[in-house]
């Protein structure tokens, strides 16, 4: 959920001490006084880029409910059945998404400028609605490892496709408003997957559940299709909107190399600490749906009202985490002494999350897992600030995509660890150990690191 902050990097300078937001807390601020700014913008220049946020919004929620469908349907008996059930092959399954996710967030930003955003959305939607679709026809773990590759390269194209579009619709000053806008769609689809799916599965079969949510997909290429074109080249744009989208003098940006980054203890900070936590977050999202159906028997039609309390509860964090360091520095205390202490506070927050393996009252598992979810938003928010803290503008944007693709391979470890850890031990309890640590550490290596959070000077050319 947090692998759109290096690109906002790269196209809008910060404007307050929280430099880079990550999607949830962007998502958030969508308030009605938000909502009222917009409104009377679009009355005095035109709305047409809006309608262009409009669908980039619905895009990054399609995007969120097709990659939540399998671990929903996890509490689906029949589903487990069908294909019966591996908690080992069930991890492989997670890991080749996220290495297939990786991959592709190398590649995918060169696909884009080559071929456009017009054509290459399209190609994204396309592949990742038929990766979706494709899913049940799969009835092993080696099918759905297929197809959560295949879902994987194609979802990796919608966060870096939809930046370069906002970048080409809105002048500076509003890309922060639009791109918090299209990320809201990321919550709404981590919402509404939880509510979709168990209807669709238990009315028409878990099959249908993978079909359906496909299908949208292609119901929104056809209206990016028929509505998308460059400003330049969009015959229902005003020449007062066009002029306010172009309004921005360019600026030249030198490029920064990869092993010029490598050197810096403050890269391996940053990328250290998102390698030990990011993984975390994906625990929760691909795990909690199994963990819940076999500790308490939460079935289908039942797992909608604890997933939307977990993610509810996540974004509060998120603000919450935030709001945090930026209070801080208000005060009077130094960037690294706020930032770290705003750490360390999500960072114990996520340790009671240990007692889930323990308790018999699934409402007490949910909140300790909301908690620890709210915890983990809260410290991304942070953990991504720094990076704008120690490196000039031109390098956040590679120091914080590399940083991903580290926090990436974490991800795909942990998925085939908690398999592993659930076949050998029978218990999850070692994987919320992990969970429990993961951040303590994080904060205590990226410390050693970078004790003050001091810049890194990077060369350009």
């Amino acid at each position: 959920m947090n692998e759109i902050a290096a690109e906002v990097e790269e196209i809008d300078k910060p404007k307050s001490e929280s430099e880079i937001d990550p999607p949830e807390e962007a998502a958030s601020t969508i308030t009605g006084s938000v909502i009222a700014a917009v409104s009377e913008i679009t009355e005095q220049i035109g709305r047409r880029r809006w309608l262009i946020c409009a669908l980039l919004f619905f895009a990054t929620t399609i995007n969120y409910v097709d990659r939540q469908v399998l671990g929903i349907l996890t509490t689906d008996e029949g589903f487990k059945a069908t294909i019966g059930w591996n908690p080992v092959e069930y991890g492989w399954i997670n890991s080749a998404f996220q290495a297939a996710y990786a991959v592709g967030l190398l590649v995918v930003g060169g696909f884009m400028d080559r071929f456009g955003t017009r054509k290459g959305f399209s190609v994204a939607m396309v592949v990742w609605s038929v990766a979706s679709m494709a899913h049940s026809l799969a009835r092993s773990a080696l099918g759905f490892g297929v197809a959560r590759v295949a879902l994987g390269m194609g979802e990796s194209g919608n966060f870096p496709a939809a930046i370069k579009t906002v970048a080409e619709w809105f002048p500076k000053k509003e890309r922060a408003l639009a791109t918090g806008i299209f990320n809201s769609g990321s919550n709404v689809g981590a919402i509404l997957a939880p509510i979709a799916v168990p209807i669709i599965a238990i009315n028409y079969g878990w099959e249908w559940a993978f079909i359906l949510t496909g299908l949208f997909g292609f119901i929104w290429l056809a209206f990016w299709i028929a509505i998308y074109r460059k400003p330049e080249d969009d015959p229902k744009l005003s020449r007062g909107e066009l002029a306010h989208i172009l309004s921005d003098k360019e600026e030249p940006m030198k490029r920064v190399v990869w092993r010029r980054l490598i050197p810096h203890r403050q890269t391996w900070s940053f990328s250290i600490g998102k390698f030990l936590t990011d993984p975390i977050w994906w625990v929760w999202l691909f795990w909690v749906p199994p963990i819940l159906n076999e500790k308490f028997k939460v079935n289908i039609s039942g797992i909608a009202l604890p997933l939307i309390v977990i993610y509810v509860i996540a974004d509060i964090g998120s603000i919450g985490g935030g709001y945090l360091s930026s209070a801080l520095i208000k005060s009077g205390r130094s960037v690294n002494q706020s930032r770290k202490l705003a750490m360390l506070i999500c960072a114990i927050c996520v340790v009671p999350v240990l007692f889930v393996p323990f308790t018999d009252s699934l409402w007490t598992a949910v909140l300790l897992i909301s908690l620890a979810a709210a915890a983990h938003q809260g410290w991304s928010a942070n953990i991504f600030t720094t990076a704008s803290d120690m490196f000039p503008r031109q390098a956040v944007g590679s120091v914080v995509g590399f940083g991903g693709m580290v926090g990436s391979v974490g991800g795909v470890i942990l998925q085939a660890t908690v398999g592993y850890v659930k076949d050998y031990t029978g218990s999850y309890l070692p994987v919320f150990f992990i969970a429990a640590s993961a951040y303590l550490i994080a904060l205590a290596i990226m410390h050693v690191l970078t004790p003050r959070l001091e810049p890194a000077v990077i060369d350009t050319e």
